[in-house]
């Protein structure tokens, strides 16, 4: 039996689609707005080739002047674009245990699926490619693929890598670790890629901020550390029993002191995971399970200011 906000199932997924649609519609009346002083997008959009040139005409991007036509002919030329070929738009999933927890509307495991589904569909509409790639889990990778299949492919590896929740890792099976996903992409993309990060803020490490400094060489990167409100402001004063699925034991937060310490904590964890991405070139936001899943890749997608960033 699949709960709502517990576990992603493909229909869930699928229907997301409808809802992508807002995301592409924002994009056009964007681009369609050369007024607009929005900020750049973390993805560059997608690649172009000169095609030729052609007289200018009123409405033409002023940017894309042909100069050695224009001083050749003594008339304004302006060149034309084709767009490159088979773009890929890649997932990275985290299906870290740590995944499994939310305390508002859902877990991060399905918000990320959230995320990442709504993001397949946008990519597919613009053409793209799908991929995708798991950590914290047994590190899958799906292949690039086109089309309706590919992107269902993609939807079927998120609703597949959602960890169980209240299922404690064994110590000896610590899940494939996001440095190793990331190289394991790196080989598969062509460059001029999008990727996208779905990540516990505990997944970023030393070794995964090198793999995406090599990968953004090449490729566009973003990236989504999903949080629940829980770990932004501490629950009300008092005495919990807890269970990480193995152990049990009572967490005191009973005091000032305490709280204090539990929003340090969790400070701390978040700015270093996104000083870690930003370093190696990623655009990067904290997602919280509550925020609506279109908005929050909306904002992302349009380098809007962070919840940290305007604390």
């Amino acid at each position: 039996m699949i709960v709502s906000g517990v576990h992603a199932d493909l229909r869930e997924l699928v229907a997301l689609r409808a809802r992508a649609r807002e995301l592409a519609q924002a994009g056009q009346r964007r681009s369609e707005n050369r007024m607009s002083g929005g900020q750049s997008s973390p993805f560059r959009g997608r690649g172009m080739e000169y095609a030729e040139s052609r007289p200018y005409a009123a409405g033409d991007d002023v940017r894309h002047i042909d100069w050695r036509v224009t001083a050749r002919t003594g008339r304004t030329h302006t060149k034309l674009f084709q767009p490159e070929r088979e773009r890929v738009t890649a997932l990275v999933y985290d299906a870290a245990p740590a995944m499994a927890f939310g305390t508002r509307a859902c877990f991060k495991s399905v918000q990320a699926a959230r995320i990442g589904s709504l993001l397949t569909w946008l990519a597919l509409s613009e053409g793209d490619r799908l991929a995708a790639g798991e950590c914290g889990g047994r590190g899958e990778v799906i292949q690039p693929l086109g089309g309706r299949r590919g992107a269902l492919r993609v939807l079927d590896g998120l609703v597949r890598w959602q960890p169980e929740s209240g299922v404690a890792l064994p110590s000896s099976s610590p899940g494939v670790p996001l440095a190793t996903t990331l190289d394991a992409l790196y080989r598969v993309l062509r460059p001029g890629s999008h990727i996208l990060l779905l990540l516990d803020a505990r997944s970023v490490d030393a070794a995964g901020e090198r793999s995406l400094a090599r990968l953004r060489a090449h490729h566009d990167l973003a990236a989504c550390v999903l949080v629940d409100p829980i770990e932004t402001t501490a629950p009300r004063p008092q005495r919990y029993r807890v269970s990480d699925g193995r152990d049990r034991g009572t967490l005191l937060l009973d005091a000032q002191p305490q709280r204090d310490r539990w929003r340090e904590h969790f400070d701390a964890q978040h700015r270093d995971a996104l000083d870690r991405l930003r370093r190696a070139g990623a655009r990067a936001r904290l997602v919280a399970t509550d925020e609506d899943p279109v908005d929050a890749l909306r904002q992302l997608l349009r380098g809007a200011p962070t919840r940290e960033a305007a604390a």
